[in-house]
């Protein structure tokens, strides 16, 4: 960001590097999951979107109307979620099944 005054440019560096080193970046905080192992099936996917959606649903930042569009929106990709965690369970069951018969 251009500034006329160089130490004003340099404090605003500085602040941004601080927010950024601490997993913020502007108004927005950095999701970390510690491995992607985390999120390889979609029961992992839903815990991840729970904590997304409460911290949506908590926070009083922004208009009222982004809040509610975002928390809608997350809402719609967790219900995704829970039909393929769904499958993923009938099918792990049928395949327990299918196995089993072959022992």
């Amino acid at each position: 960001m251009p500034y006329k005054n160089h130490e004003v440019q340099r404090e605003y560096q500085r602040q941004w590097q601080r927010a950024r080193r601490a997993g913020e970046t502007g108004r927005f905080k950095v999701l970390r999951v510690s491995s992607p192992e985390e999120i390889r099936t979609a029961t992992a996917l839903l815990g991840v979107l729970a904590g997304l959606i409460k911290e949506v649903l908590e926070t009083k930042e922004g208009d009222v109307f982004i809040r509610s569009r975002t928390a809608g929106y997350l809402i719609s990709i967790g219900l995704r979620a829970v039909e393929v965690a769904d499958l993923e369970g009938r099918l792990a069951d049928l395949e327990s099944k299918l196995l089993g018969g072959w022992k």
